[in-house]
């Protein structure tokens, strides 16, 4: 009766290896065959665009330079051709946000950055996030 009782404690171990011995015994350089499923189910979610506000499109980047200048952004943020070298803020030159993140940012804020809105008109916004966006190499257009 011990033994029986001990051989049935055992039994599960020794399933295990036999099945992990069996999995493991495929030559080297071959491939594993996986199962596929054969009906897709749903729909994949197409890649959302960020909408920009149409008052905040088509600004001017040389207005936009001024902003950027009497603004305080040059204390937070780098971008070579505003000659600026903050650190607080990510480097522009490096982060070439696209139109829709440029406004949300100063519109909105994030972490450390306070939201623009209200403390500059929406031209100035449209003005300041078309010359970062166009100095940096992000997107306008998006």
């Amino acid at each position: 009766m011990y033994r029986l009782a001990h051989v049935r404690r055992l039994l599960p171990l020794v399933v295990v290896l036999v099945i992990a011995v069996g999995c493991s015994t495929s030559k080297p350089g071959e491939k594993t065959a996986a199962p596929l499923p054969t009906k897709v189910v749903g729909t994949v979610p197409k890649e959302q665009t960020a909408t920009v506000p149409s008052q905040y499109k088509g600004g001017d980047p040389v207005a936009g330079r001024k902003v950027f200048l009497s603004a305080g952004c040059t204390g937070c943020h780098t971008l070579k051709d505003a000659g600026s070298t903050g650190t607080v803020g990510p480097n522009l030159d490096q982060a070439k946000p696209p139109l829709s993140l440029a406004v949300e940012r100063v519109t909105k804020g994030a972490g450390a950055m306070p939201s623009f809105k209200g403390q500059l008109s929406d031209k100035q916004i449209a003005d300041v996030t078309a010359y970062v966006v166009s100095k940096s190499g992000g997107n306008l257009n998006g």
